[in-house]
């Protein structure tokens, strides 16, 4: 099989990026082990052939594909968060308490239109060091982000990332109790106010007085 080349042309490199996005789209809807080359190509709408001279194979495309679900859908949050970058003298509970509930939602909006996405992600993850390496780069990059938003906003916390890493964990396993688990006798906006009163009692002691 020849080398893949890279684009250099605008028509070639939009040509290549619709094959990752329709590759990947493809490959979360239907199974990255039930889609074939020439399935993606008819997505893509180009030859088979085409998609060979810019990929080695089908697991490439899914990789493209992957690093940017991760950077722009997965983490959601960081948009909310460029948004909210206030003068530190405004920055209190009433904000943060805003700017997390503004969060959650974005956050469970961007689970439930990716739901398919999301199921075949985590599955693959779980048996592909190179994807579960995609996502846990993505959300390290993401926490550290985090961090640095609230320390230019002089909220200043001990063992940052760890709290960070907490915090996200716990909007994640309220995203997940919304869009899939459904546990019978589980009052989701309990949860979600007593996960809001949480984060903040965390960032409570932090906060510039």
């Amino acid at each position: 099989m020849p080398e893949t080349r890279i684009p250099k042309s605008e028509k070639a490199v939009a040509k290549r990026a619709r094959i990752i996005e329709k590759g990947f789209e493809l490959m979360c809807e239907k199974g990255f082990y039930k889609t074939t080359t020439p399935d993606i190509a008819k997505a893509a709408d180009v030859s088979t052939g085409i998609i060979y001279q810019y990929f080695k194979d089908k697991r490439e495309i899914f990789m493209e594909g992957l690093k940017y679900f991760a950077n722009s859908v997965l983490f959601p949050m960081m948009d909310i968060l460029d948004a909210s970058s206030a003068n530190p003298a405004k920055i209190d509970l009433n904000d943060i308490e805003k700017i997390l509930d503004r969060i959650i939602t974005l956050t469970v909006q961007s689970h439930r239109m990716t739901q398919k996405a999301h199921e075949e992600l985590e599955m693959m993850a779980h048996a592909d060091e190179e994807i579960a390496e995609v996502f846990n780069s993505s959300e390290l990059a993401m926490t550290k982000k985090i961090v640095a938003f609230l320390e230019s906003n002089n909220i200043i916390l001990e063992n940052p990332i760890e709290k960070i890493h907490i915090i996200y964990g716990l909007i994640e396993n309220y995203c997940h109790e919304t869009v899939y688990h459904h546990h019978e006798g589980l009052n989701n906006e309990v949860m979600r106010s007593e996960i809001i009163v949480i984060i903040k009692s965390i960032l409570q002691d932090s906060l510039p007085k």
